[in-house]
């Protein structure tokens, strides 16, 4: 029988039907196979070229023309620990580590980084170019950088320096450029959306719209004092069980680990600092710093020649002016220049070092002899005369000058390499010993202590700590009665726990919340009773009868709201929602309704008339405030269907084996 079917399967016709088979394999499997485990990235965004629009997603097409970026792992976590460092801040001591490292952040995360990928491809295929000044406009005009109000150099190469990892700051305003690049797009489009003069009248209609009401306020219930009886307790009792069961409940016993749990390190010996300073080296270098005021003549871009000589005609006669004898540079400056950054601060750039400003700047700025106002000289943002007042040459600091730094920094690093043996050492006491802390607790010289029992929420001191309440009602703690891992409660802080108590969640008995159902009773009954009342009333209102005259009838107090505005809280917020809530009413008739107070007051309602907001009578300020806020949130909205639409069009793979 094989050999039939060998026979059968040897001719023209078998090669036929595996070369027709091969075809889509080609297509759409082959690519499985041949690349499946050789990602190195976290994502890719691959899109089709600026001159074929249209290519199809097919493999072969994809990998030959295609464009693509990639979402390196190293670009993630960077921005994952962002995220991390954001996180903890905000969160303090309620941020919980472990539950971080969840994947559904991860991915959150990620999702940032394709759309800065998306964007950038978006940017590319649409040949949107940054600008140097438009990056030197925006670093400037970035409040981190500024000192009173203006961009501080120093401060920026401060900063810069201070950044893991450092940052030169050719490498920040090429991050800045690409940065600018990918928002040029959405922020273009966001900028086109506007708000109609129609969508603006309805709008100004409706927020400044009144109504005419009167109210009438129902006091809170009387206490309900009637009897209860049998039946209703267990009646009420069995349709609200959930809300009479004693909550989950652990103890436990801790050992509490800080700083000083570890003896002071001894001073570090000349070696060490020694050779600290040489890894260092470059942190103790001061570079050369020169403190210059410029006046700035921008130089047109594009081919009209004129313009260009015409810029360098007024930079000479500047530089003329600024050279004569008894020149305020100051004044000229301020006058002259067409930088509105430091045109009021007579040019002053402050204390500036080479890499701050670019490339050709500072070598304009290197060429120009100190105290003596330069020709001009011709750099990236235009033509500058430069006045270099005072210059301080670089230098490395020394070892010496440097020790007192030294010492300090070891120290520290140091107190945390014990701290970190110290943690080393319980832990390894944990996995000899898992069900006791009596072991560590020694090792460390630190008491084991107890709390509890205490609920979810609950508690005070350590265990009020949500990592160590996670940690403390887990399953594996709770169920095997082993030692926790070190929980980090803050730097050099941790605690180990044991739970050594544990109640589960439970129904309590009828006859240990018998009163508690009694009072829930009797509310229920008051509650509906002053809600039927007010029922009655608003059926009364709505048959024709004036809110008034039943408020009246019934001794409850009331008042006319004429010309009502929207949002003011009388008698209450909730009121004044429900009654701009409430339909307009017809011709001739009120529209009447009630509303419960977190007081359990209540209030009835009719409303009368309603009155729109005169469009025609709000300033012209208010109109643009206005029509700014309505364009924002229509500009928004389409850039995040730009976002949305540019993600369609193209191919996002994930790899979450990277993350």
């Amino acid at each position: 029988m094989l050999q039939a079917l060998r026979d059968k399967t040897s001719g023209w016709i078998a090669v036929v039907i595996v070369a027709i088979l091969a075809i889509p394999f080609a297509f759409f499997g082959m690519e499985q196979y041949l690349f499946q485990n050789s990602a190195n990235y976290a994502a890719k965004v691959e899109a089709p070229p600026s001159w074929w629009r249209s290519a199809p997603d097919l493999w072969p097409v994809r990998k030959a023309v295609w464009v693509s970026r990639e979402v390196s792992p190293e670009e993630f976590r960077s921005e994952f620990e962002l995220a991390r460092q954001q996180a903890r801040a905000a969160q303090g001591d309620a941020f919980d580590a472990r539950a971080f490292e969840q994947m559904d952040n991860k991915l959150a995360v990620l999702d940032q980084l394709v759309d800065r990928a998306v964007l950038g491809l978006a940017a590319e295929s649409a040949g949107v170019a940054v600008g140097d000044d438009q990056v030197r406009e925006v670093l400037q005009a970035m409040p981190e950088f500024q000192v009173e109000g203006r961009f501080d150099p120093q401060r920026y190469q401060m900063l810069l320096q201070s950044r893991v990892p450092v940052q030169t700051p050719r490498q920040h305003q090429d991050e800045l450029r690409e940065r600018l690049q990918m928002v040029l797009l959405p922020s273009r489009v966001a900028a086109t959306a506007f708000a109609s003069e129609g969508q603006l009248a309805r709008t100004m209609e409706l927020l400044g719209q009144q109504r005419d009401a009167t109210v009438a306020m129902l006091p809170a219930p009387a206490a309900d004092t009637g009897a209860v009886s049998a039946a209703e307790i267990q009646a009420w009792y069995d349709a609200h069980r959930a809300e009479y069961r004693a909550p989950e409940q652990v103890s436990i016993e801790y050992v509490e680990i800080t700083a000083d749990a570890v003896p002071a390190p001894q001073p570090a010996d000349d070696a060490t600092l020694r050779a600290r300073y040489e890894q260092e080296k470059a942190r103790f270098v001061e570079p050369a710093q020169r403190l210059v005021s410029h006046i700035l003549v921008r130089a047109p871009e594009g081919d009209d020649a004129g313009a260009r000589d015409a810029a360098k005609a007024r930079a000479d006669a500047i530089a003329a002016k600024v050279r004569a004898p008894g020149a305020d540079f100051a004044a000229i400056a301020r006058e002259e220049s067409d930088d509105e950054g430091s045109k009021a601060g007579g040019g002053d750039l402050g204390w500036i070092e080479d890499g701050i400003m670019g490339e050709s700047f500072d070598q304009a700025v290197a060429s120009v002899e100190p105290g003596v106002p330069s020709e001009p000289v011709l750099t990236d943002f235009g033509w500058h005369v430069l006045l270099v007042r005072e210059v301080r040459e670089g230098r490395a600091v020394g070892f010496e000058e440097a020790r007192a730094e030294l010492a300090a920094a070891q120290a520290v690093t140091d107190g945390e390499r014990a701290f970190n043996e110290l943690i080393g050492r319980l832990v390894d006491q944990i996995y000899r010993n898992p069900s006791s802390l009596a072991p560590a607790a020694r090792e460390a010289g630190l008491p084991v202590q107890k709390a509890g029992p205490f609920v979810r929420g609950g508690g005070e001191g350590i265990v009020a700590n949500e990592q160590v309440q996670r940690a403390a009602f887990s399953e594996a703690l709770v169920q095997d009665g082993t030692v926790s891992d070190p929980i980090e409660l803050g730097p050099n802080h941790s605690v180990l726990i044991r739970v050594t108590a544990h109640e589960p969640e439970r129904e309590r008995p009828l006859a240990d919340v018998r009163d508690e159902v009694v009072a829930a009773i009797r509310a229920d009954r008051a509650s509906k009773a002053v809600l039927a009342e007010a029922d009655a009333a608003v059926a009364e209102v709505a048959g024709g009868k004036p809110l008034a005259e039943v408020a009246e009838a019934k001794g409850w107090m009331h008042m006319p709201m004429p010309g009502t505005p929207r949002g003011m809280p009388m008698p209450s917020a909730e009121a004044n929602e429900a009654i701009f809530a409430a339909p307009a009413p017809a011709e001739g008739k009120v529209s009447a309704g009630r509303v419960l107070q977190d007081d359990g007051s209540v209030v009835v309602y009719a409303v009368e008339k309603v009155t729109p907001g005169d469009a025609a009578a709000a300033s012209a300020e208010e109109r643009t405030m206005l029509q700014t806020q309505l364009a924002g949130m229509a500009g928004n909205e389409d850039a995040m269907a730009l976002m949305r639409a540019l993600r369609q069009r193209m191919r996002v793979t994930t790899v979450e084996a990277r993350l």
